[in-house]
């Protein structure tokens, strides 16, 4: 059996322990000792990049938010699919993270962080998206989105950084939907579904939808979910009804409902 190789390790903010390993040619981010992200697992990153490029095609020179570098594997296929006008911002809190992924990783995915399209900011998303939401207004340069990507925690209810927990909130969701531009799209990670959250953001005047996605392309089950909601454009759009849309979607309205979630560690 190949060894497994520490690289690297830090602290996050609230002093848990981070470390990137390697085994075998693959990469693995752990908090406190638990996987957070594998190389070998990067289907439903990759499918949160296609949903948030899926609705740029339209768009000239499209703004893009990631909220969390990760493995650059979300990064990668916004960049394969948004196009040559694109500007692409990263945001990542830690910046060992940053690093890694242009020293140990630079094979992997952490070239892309020198594409022309790309710009890479540390520090906490949240400041980012409070920044975009302020602007926009008259006489101001317009800095919002027509699409941001978040993928820093388990999901709604499982944080990785405890201040997270703020971008989940109804106040945070309504400064998400400012920091988008009318059309624009916010794509959220989870390690599992939550209802509730899907309601919250539906109540925000978001038309939502709930994709279910698989760990590795060799999965059967869709243990993840991708929360995605679309802001109005011009016209604003009528309220959704509960329905199932084709295989691993649905369809969100505005109302209660009970969460559930995954506790597998991201």
């Amino acid at each position: 059996m190949k060894p497994h190789h520490k690289l690297a390790e830090t602290k996050t903010p609230d002093g848990i322990p981070l470390t990137l390993e390697e085994h075998d040619g693959s990469f693995c981010i752990r908090i406190n000792g638990l996987a957070l992200m594998h190389s070998r697992a990067t289907t439903s990153e990759l499918h949160l990049g296609e949903l948030a490029a899926g609705r740029l095609s339209a768009v000239r020179r499209p703004r893009v938010l990631i909220g969390g570098l990760g493995l650059g594997f979300t990064l990668r296929r916004v960049l394969e699919s948004a196009g040559a006008e694109a500007r692409v911002e990263v945001a990542e809190l830690m910046p060992e993270v940053v690093e890694w992924n242009r020293t140990h990783m630079a094979d992997l995915n952490g070239r892309l962080l020198d594409d022309r399209r790309v710009r890479v900011r540390v520090g906490d998303v949240w400041e980012i998206i409070g920044e975009a939401a302020a602007s926009g207004t008259e006489g101001a340069e317009d800095r919002r989105y027509d699409a941001i990507l978040i993928d820093i925690d388990n999901g709604p209810q499982d944080m990785v950084q405890k201040s997270n927990l703020r971008l989940y909130t109804n106040r945070g969701i309504a400064i998400m939907a400012a920091a988008l531009r009318p059309g624009g799209r916010v794509a959220i990670w989870s390690a599992g579904t939550d209802t509730a959250f899907a309601h919250r953001l539906a109540r925000a005047e978001l038309q939502v939808e709930v994709v279910r996605a698989k760990p590795n392309a060799a999965s059967r089950s869709r243990t993840y979910a991708i929360f995605v909601a679309d802001k109005a454009g011009a016209e604003p759009k009528a309220p959704t009804t509960v329905q199932r849309s084709g295989a691993g979607r649905k369809h969100v309205s505005r109302g209660g409902g009970n969460a559930r979630k995954s506790g597998r560690a991201r």
